[in-house]
């Protein structure tokens, strides 16, 4: 088994109506259930906004602290799945189904 990093990318901008985001809950518990049940699931969660994040960058013996990323784009990282699975094709398979489920893009990366 392998383990692979599902990352879900959230456009930048205003928050989906309510009864949107209740539907993609809905459809994320119902994924979510069937990963444990396949014993596909180690571990998942969304995260809060990017400017809640904190930056640590080495500089030299010193480590600059500062508010949120720097990167620049139009979208930002929004949550994760860990699966710990046979291989790239069932974790494509799972990535494919969340993409479905969040209605945003996944990347589907494997751990060292």
């Amino acid at each position: 088994m392998s383990q692979y990093l599902l990352s879900v990318y959230q456009p930048d901008g205003p928050v989906p109506e309510p009864e949107v985001l209740a539907a993609i809950g809905e459809d994320l518990d119902a994924l979510n259930t069937e990963m444990r049940a396949a014993g596909a699931w180690v571990f998942s969660n969304g995260l809060l906004p990017p400017q809640s994040a904190t930056v640590l960058r080495p500089s030299g013996s010193e480590v600059l602290v500062t508010d949120g990323p720097f990167a620049e784009g139009k979208e930002h990282l929004g949550g994760f799945t860990i699966v710990d699975v046979p291989d790239l094709d069932a974790a494509l398979e799972w990535g494919r189904r969340l993409a479905v489920a969040t209605t945003l893009p996944i990347e589907v990366r494997p751990f060292a």
